[in-house]
């Protein structure tokens, strides 16, 4: 049965007790609407640890628009049955004035990678990734936590922040699990119209073809995406588009 800890306190009790001492613990962080994306990453938790954490946490601080916030999907009774069947033993639950007692006085920020891509789109928003990931990652304590390559960004930000913060963490990447037509997995698709979905996959085919990027950007342009960008960088294609209100991201290697 799986533990549900809404209390960060509760959870350290838990953590320092005789039930998890000396056991291999493995954490993923989300911000809940999980789909089978998230369940990759908690099995393969499952599958190299002794227990398995799972954070719930909308993270108010990473959203530069605050609209987007307001609208992405809660939905914890689903994401509970499905961390349950993927093998998480426990889930952490916060609130925000136990993660930012400080009211986001303090924060961390790195000063070149957070400014490319989505950092020169969305002001801000890896301050805030990287504050409630290090805040998440001193409260779990544990031996693995697990990130998916969609995040490809977060993913270098997260991994060179715990090296140089010398946390004891090892940060794992995950492949991007796609759906059948090659789109990649994120909670934002459920925002998605039926219109909107049958097209968000052309974003993802065009971005996977060999075409440069500036043709693959004049394509989606022309199929009526809004287009943030789309660079080549760390031997990766990023690209980041809108469908109306939704703003989606996915990546390739070269």
């Amino acid at each position: 049965m799986i533990r549900v800890f809404k209390s960060i306190p509760e959870w350290i009790g838990f953590r320092n007790s005789a039930t998890l001492e000396g056991k291999r613990l493995g954490f993923v962080p989300t911000m809940g609407a999980l789909h089978a994306g998230h369940a990759a990453l908690v099995e393969r938790s499952h599958s190299e640890n002794e227990a398995t954490l799972v954070s719930i946490f909308v993270n108010p601080t990473q959203f530069n628009d605050p609209r987007d916030l307001e609208k992405y999907p809660r939905t914890l009774e689903a994401d509970l049955d499905l961390l349950e069947r993927a093998g998480a033993d426990c889930v952490l639950y916060p609130e925000y004035r136990e993660l930012y007692p400080d009211g986001y006085r303090y924060r961390v920020q790195e000063g070149e990678l957070s400014r490319l891509l989505c950092g020169a789109h969305r002001p801000g928003h890896f301050d805030g990734v990287l504050t409630v990931v290090l805040k998440l990652l001193n409260i779990a304590r544990a031996a693995r936590a697990y990130f998916g390559e969609k995040d490809f960004q977060q993913l270098l930000l997260v991994k060179e922040m715990a090296e140089a913060f010398f946390l004891p963490t090892e940060i794992v990447p995950c492949k991007t699990v796609r759906q059948e037509d090659g789109l990649a997995l994120s909670s934002r698709n459920a925002r998605l119209n039926p219109g909107q979905r049958a097209q968000a996959a052309e974003f993802a085919r065009l971005l996977g073809s060999g075409l440069p990027a500036s043709e693959i950007r004049s394509r989606l342009e022309a199929l009526g995406f809004a287009v943030d960008y789309v660079e080549e960088r760390f031997g990766r294609r990023f690209g980041a588009v809108k469908l109306g209100e939704v703003r989606l991201i996915d990546n390739v290697e070269i």
